[in-house]
């Protein structure tokens, strides 16, 4: 009975997962279509391509538990539970957006589902997120922090004063490199004399370990063991270098022809989980994810822009 219920569950996560990937690709890949008819009205940094990591990773969370992001944000704020119908008016600018339509796509933010936001300049949600996880520790409270971040913010000083930080406070946290290789258009290997990141973090005194498999279920396996041993053990925080690629160049809609060569060894995610899933589980999730997007983008389209009068709104300075 144990075995089948395990099978069971690992079907359904395995299901679950899927559905998540495929949804947010097909979002990013409408964005990327709707991009160049000028009705979003920032520049938009997608993540087709290495989804599987922030998949994987809030699937092992809780909604109570805390992430902050990237520029490179929209794969985050779905996996995590963001509103979709919010997320498509911010991009158009319109006033019903997460942000007031003030933030565009690099700063999504949802704290009712514990995403706690992104910035476009780079690594500076990183010291953020162990601030919030130190809140979390002395209110003893027993949810943890989610830090993601891609291979070029580990160039930055605040970077290393954070995990030092960290790892002295041993904050319930845990740190995730989503590592696609390059800093807009340089190669990590002419940016990095030591190019394993797992292996410099683990100078700080945390468990770290650098997960080579482009796949949310393994990525899940890892994240949903050290959230344990938080929880559970009172260890942290956690470090995973996860590899990934995206296919997209840097900004923009278009297909990568600005770097040498996508690695051969990094599979797609969506394509592995599709063949792990039933036919007839696909096409609900296909008529699914259409009805939603259509109401998305007609919410968006839909929605008025802010108001003149709340140009100065939240400016505190």
């Amino acid at each position: 009975m144990k075995n089948e219920n395990r099978k069971s569950n690992k079907t359904k996560l395995i299901n679950n997962l899927y559905k998540s990937l495929y949804r947010i690709r097909t979002i990013e890949e409408k964005i990327a279509l709707i991009y160049p008819t000028d009705q979003i009205k920032s520049p938009v940094h997608l993540s087709i391509g290495q989804e599987a990591v922030t998949v994987g990773a809030c699937a092992a969370l809780l909604e109570a538990d805390v992430v902050f992001g990237t520029y490179r944000g929209h794969s985050l704020y779905l996996a995590k539970g963001g509103d979709l119908n919010g997320m498509m008016a911010e991009l158009y600018g319109k006033s019903t957006g997460v942000a007031g339509g003030k933030g565009g796509s690099m700063h999504l933010v949802d704290t009712n589902r514990g995403i706690m936001g992104m910035s476009a300049v780079v690594a500076t949600t990183i010291p953020q997120a162990a601030g919030y996880a130190y809140a979390f520790k002395v209110m003893k409270q027993n949810n943890i922090v989610v830090s993601f971040f891609g291979d070029g913010a580990t160039e930055e000083g605040v970077f290393h004063e954070t995990l030092n930080f960290a790892a002295l406070k041993k904050l319930p946290m845990i740190f995730v490199c989503e590592n696609n290789q390059y800093a807009v258009l340089s190669h990590q290997s002419e940016r990095q004399s030591n190019t394993n990141i797992a292996e410099r973090a683990s100078v700080y005194g945390m468990h770290s370990e650098k997960i080579d498999q482009n796949d949310p279920y393994t990525i899940y396996e890892k994240v949903n063991w050290a959230r344990n041993q938080i929880i559970e053990k009172g260890r942290g925080p956690f470090f995973f270098e996860c590899m990934t690629e995206r296919y997209r160049e840097h900004v923009g809609p278009s297909e990568r022809d600005d770097i040498k060569t996508l690695s051969a060894e990094i599979v797609d995610p969506l394509q592995q989980l599709s063949k792990l899933v039933s036919s007839d589980f696909k096409q609900n999730v296909f008529k699914e994810v259409d009805l939603e997007l259509k109401q998305a983008i007609n919410f968006a389209e839909k929605s008025a822009f802010p108001a003149k009068d709340s140009l100065y709104k939240d400016v505190y300075a």
